[in-house]
């Protein structure tokens, strides 16, 4: 059932707020900080610009290190991965041979981490460990081909996931036992992301792409819809560095 109470134009950002103030930010060759005084520093690029790949989506784990996943500019199989920057600063490769690294974000209690490869047509569990970081990469869900493409998610304070499915035009949910009991169905085909905002963390915003689309083409693409989400959303963690 679609349940929207607003909407406006907007851009997605890859960012996620440091614990003290600024922001850590993945940019198209790495990481970059900036300070609470809005001054902007540039981590060493992880890699040239010949190899035409850029930076995509990630989260922060329970440790407030920071998570990205790349992919190829042409989308091309095997090219992206999974890096993680510490407090420290420094960088660690934890999941190779992606293509569209998308959604990433951890279960309440910390101990399963969900992930999207787009291409893929399932959402991915791990188990998470602060030392053993992440491991036993399962199937969670697989979604259909026809029901759109897995892209943005994002975990509720019950640990039930939501999915935005990219040309779906909808946000699924699946309980923590992956069982699908909500969806949520746009005017908008091309479905990017959800999060938890508001000052209860209650309503659910939902962004979509104009992407490759004709100007006259799903005339609300382009988007940010904010719908009730009847369950609350979790605080967005930190980054520690």
């Amino acid at each position: 059932m679609t349940r929207f109470v607003a909407r406006t134009r907007a851009l997605e950002s890859l960012e996620r707020p440091r614990r003290q103030g600024g922001a850590v930010l993945g940019v198209e060759r790495g990481f970059a900080l900036e300070d609470a005084d809005g001054t902007l520093t540039h981590l060493p690029a992880l890699w040239g610009d010949d190899r035409g790949i850029r930076m995509n989506e990630g989260g922060c784990d329970p440790e407030g290190r920071f998570y990205c996943g790349s992919m190829a500019y042409d989308k091309r199989p095997g090219a992206g991965s999974l890096h993680r920057l510490a407090a420290d600063g420094s960088v660690t490769v934890v999941l190779t041979g992606a293509t569209v690294s998308n959604g990433l974000e951890w279960s309440p209690d910390g101990t399963l981490a969900y992930y999207n490869d787009t291409p893929t047509q399932r959402i991915a569990v791990f188990d998470y460990d602060p030392g053993a970081g992440l491991t036993g990469q399962r199937t969670f869900v697989a979604i259909p081909a026809g029901a759109g493409r897995p892209d943005g998610l994002t975990v509720d304070a019950q640990g039930g996931v939501w999915v935005a499915l990219n040309n779906g035009g909808a946000v699924r949910r699946y309980s923590s036992a992956a069982v699908l009991d909500e969806v949520v169905e746009l005017p908008a085909r091309k479905v990017t992301a959800c999060t938890f905002g508001g000052p209860r963390l209650d309503q659910l915003f939902i962004t979509t792409s104009r992407e490759d689309l004709e100007p006259t083409e799903d005339p609300l693409a382009g988007s940010l819809f904010r719908a009730r989400a009847g369950v609350a959303g979790l605080p967005v963690r930190e980054f520690a560095g």
